[in-house]
């Protein structure tokens, strides 16, 4: 491929509490996926991230997520399909509100940790979350490709894969808390960012080679060494030819 989004789940913290260096990492990504309140992120951060990416021409994305603040939206919760589809267009106007104040808008929309996963096979959140996007109007929706969100999207779905997250055989996220979930090695990082630009493959934990032809590449921020894990693979991809570039804009 010769054009890639980076993009990255920032505006985490809440209150006092903060979580990963969105400044740093604002820098190096093309889109940023923002916290809508509903796992992380308050009035002030996510103005805050809106402003910043705005001065820096990087995309604002909707992270929504279910209604889940003290587990951080890792916990799956059966909510009822309409519920969970006004909460998606609460959670998409919530920060268009903060992006227009900073002269930018929300590009388009990505689930955030449980709900990603659940929307993986699970086809009724799958179309209640699209069903929300839709609510609020024609925007891209950033998922796993395969996934029943990406089928529910149609032609709005955008695939994208995971530079430091393990894959299982079946070209889906090894749940976290497992030994293989995470890429901690810079080096390893870098290799699966160049290997998914130059052949859009991805190699899963037991070595099985996965087709993988996404246009956005996801780089997390709390993850352990992530702004060098960031900023290497951007200095990787730029030397290799890669145009880095938003999805959506």
């Amino acid at each position: 491929m010769t054009a890639l989004d980076l993009n990255s789940d920032l505006g985490e913290g809440f209150g006092v509490w903060r979580l990963g260096d969105d400044d740093a990492l604002l820098d190096v990504v093309t889109s940023a996926n923002v916290a809508c309140g509903f796992h992380a992120g308050d009035a002030p951060t996510m103005r805050a991230v809106c402003t910043a990416a705005a001065a820096r021409g990087v995309a604002v994305g909707a992270q929504v997520s279910y209604r889940d603040l003290a587990g951080f939206g890792r916990r799956f919760i059966d909510v009822e399909p309409e519920r969970l589809a006004d909460e998606v267009l609460y959670q998409i106007g919530a920060l268009e509100a903060f992006a227009r104040a900073a002269g930018t808008r929300v590009s388009y929309v990505k689930p955030h940790g449980a709900l990603y996963n659940a929307t993986v096979h699970h086809d009724a959140q799958a179309k209640a979350v699209v069903d929300g996007v839709r609510a609020f109007g024609d925007l891209p929706v950033l998922g796993l490709p395969g996934s029943r969100l990406l089928a529910a999207a149609g032609s709005a779905g955008v695939e994208e894969a995971f530079a430091d997250r393990g894959y299982t055989p079946e070209g889906t996220l090894v749940p976290r808390g497992t030994p293989e979930a995470l890429l901690t090695d810079t080096a390893a990082v870098v290799d699966r960012a160049l290997r998914l630009a130059q052949a859009g493959e991805i190699v899963a934990i037991d070595g099985t080679v996965l087709a993988l032809p996404a246009r956005s590449l996801c780089l997390h921020g709390d993850t352990p060494g992530a702004v060098d894990h960031a900023r290497a693979v951007r200095q990787a991809l730029v030397g290799a030819g890669v145009e880095l570039t938003p999805f959506a804009l």
